[in-house]
Parts: structure tokens; sequence; C-alpha cells
């Protein structure tokens, strides 16, 4: 099935970008309700993974094992940016855990948030792997890792005894079978999950709708990942990211991840949500969601006007000028409006 065109970027008017892609919402039976393109479309997860990524930690009891803070365990599935308040947090968790920050596997990093950078290079600040925005997945899956008295070393190996239950995990999330599932190797060094889009809305709406799982373990520690989420919004992405101003909305749990990734649901309405722009672009992903939403008649509107607002669709220069504008293109279909 051919990609559906989803925003078209202007210029004075001309047509400078387009940006083609897949959009799956699935209902809580497991079917294609609505999309765009192909629903089945299979995507690299990216960093979309990371609440089924600490779903196993939280299971076992790294929670109460380590006294662990909401935030600290909302940072878990962040891909922060290390703003001040992400890197108080990750120190806490760091702290918590008792393992020094050289058992990290991801790469030393300068902060994402420009702000954040640039103070920490007037500081003369060096570059640090707890600076790595996913420095939060990583330790938490130290500290289960440690808790379960696991090899440290090879944490992030996909044999590892705990990876092996991150995958057994994430198919279960999404009724998917471990085979379904293609393995690749993330940014930070992890196994990263290839799976259909469809697939990918099911888990996001379990996380939204854990009455939807089965395992009273797994539905456990679910709710007390994604209420840590909703809490504290800030830690999952940041100041003006999208999943973050997504989970300002109670009824909402969102995460993206690299290259255009993006997963939400909505609680209330039991859709589950997924979408990956082809050219690897994240800077669309605030117009499709709220394009999305607009679309199948979403009732908070105070989410869509916020949405608006951090990401108004108008294009600037470097000076502030308005050059241009973002503009939707796509339309829901339903499966019977695409036979």
């Amino acid at each position: 099935m051919e990609s559906a065109l989803l925003i078209k970027e202007y210029r004075a008017g001309v047509m400078e970008c387009a940006h083609y892609g897949h959009i799956s919402i699935t209902d809580e039976n497991g079917k294609v309700v609505y999309s765009a393109g192909d629903p089945h479309f299979r995507a690299f997860t990216r960093s979309s993974a990371k609440p089924f990524q600490a779903i196993p930690g939280i299971r076992a009891g790294i929670a109460g094992h380590y006294n662990l803070t909401a935030q600290e365990i909302a940072i878990m599935s962040s891909s922060h940016r290390s703003e001040p308040m992400h890197i108080q947090v990750l120190e806490q968790l760091e702290s918590k855990i008792g393992l020094g920050e050289e058992r990290l596997i991801c790469a030393p990093s300068y902060p994402l948030n420009e702000e954040s950078r640039n103070q920490w290079l007037r500081a003369q600040g060096e570059k640090r792997r707890i600076l790595h925005n996913c420095s939060g997945k990583h330790l938490g899956i130290l500290a289960y890792t440690q808790m379960k008295q696991a090899d440290l070393g090879s944490y992030a190996e996909p044999e590892h005894p705990v990876q092996r239950e991150i995958l057994e995990t994430m198919a279960y999330m999404a009724g998917i079978e471990e085979k379904e599932i293609k393995l690749g190797t993330d940014g930070c060094g992890f196994p990263v999950f290839s799976l259909p889009l469809s697939a990918l809305s099911n888990a996001y709406l379990k996380l939204a709708c854990p009455d939807l799982i089965e395992d009273l373990s797994t539905r456990s520690a679910v709710e007390t990942i994604t209420g840590a989420m909703n809490e504290y919004p800030l830690m999952v992405g940041g100041t003006q990211r999208v999943d973050s101003v997504l989970l300002e909305d109670s009824n909402i749990v969102a995460k993206g991840g690299f290259k255009g990734v993006f997963g939400f649901a909505l609680k209330k309405e039991r859709l589950g949500i997924t979408f990956k722009v082809l050219d690897g672009s994240e800077e669309e992903w605030a117009f499709i969601a709220q394009s999305i939403l607009e679309q199948i008649g979403y009732s908070n509107r105070k989410t869509i006007e916020r949405l608006a607002e951090v990401y108004p669709p108008d294009i600037r220069n470097d000076a502030g000028k308005v050059v241009g504008r973002a503009d939707s293109e796509f339309k829901l279909h339903s499966p019977e409006e695409s036979v």
C-alpha cells in the first residue's frame, strides 16, 4: 500500500517540502478503525518503545526495592533533553541504584535542549553519559539487572535475560509472537524493535487502557508507569516536546521516537494511534497529532488548542519573521472507505 501525503510546507505560497508516511489507529478489539497510507507498515519503534522497556523492572518491584519516586519512574520512559530538572532526577536515580554512570553503554553527550547545552558549555562542562537522552531508560534497566543479580556488563545484549524479558513483554503488549518482531540496534546501543504500526497501536492502547492486559502484574506495572508519565509529563520529553504536551492531558499516554515514529493512545475513546513520517522528521509530529484528534472528533479541545499554541503552523526565518506555513494534507479512512 502506498504512503499517504501527511504534511506540506509552503514558502511564499510555493510548496517547498512534502512529508509522506503512514498512520494506524486501532480499537480495543485490535482492529484498524482509521488509517492513512498502510496501517500495517513495519517501522522501528525507536524511543516510542521506552514505556514498554520499563515494564519488566517495575513489574519485578524495582520501585519498592530502590524507593523510587514517580519522577524517577517517569524518566525511565524518557527521551529527556538534559534540562536541569532532568539532570537532578537522573542523578537522584543514579545515587539510589548505587551504580556510576560509567556503567551506561550510551555515549557521552551534551544536553539536547539548546538553553541547557549553552549553560553547560559556558560552565565548561564536558560530555557525560548521563546527559544522553536515553540515560533514564538505561539506569532503570541497570537497576533491574542489579536487583535480578544478572550480569551488568552485558545488560544491552539481545541475549541478556533482561533484554529477553523486554522482548517478550513487547510482543505480549503488541499481541504478536516474538518471531514477528525484527531486532536492530538503536542509537543508544539497545535492541530496537521493528513491528507493524497496527501492532504498536495495539500496544499503546494497552498502556492507556490497562484493563485490556490479562496479566495482573503487567497491568499493575503499566498503571505505575503511565501514572508517572501523566503526573510528570516534562520528565518524559521536556519543554515544548510533543509527547510532554500530550501527556498534560490525563486522557492521553504518548511517547515519540527518533526517525519520525510516534505513538499515543486515548483512554476514554479506547483508541491506539501510531504514525511514521517516512523521511524521519519529527517537526511534523504536532501537526499530524492535531489533525488526527480533530478528524476523530476528540472532545478535549484544550489539548488541540495547546498543540496549536506550542506548535503553530507558521514557518519563521532565523529572525522570527513568518515566511511560510505547514498544512496537514491527509484524511483518515475507515476500512470500508479503503476498499
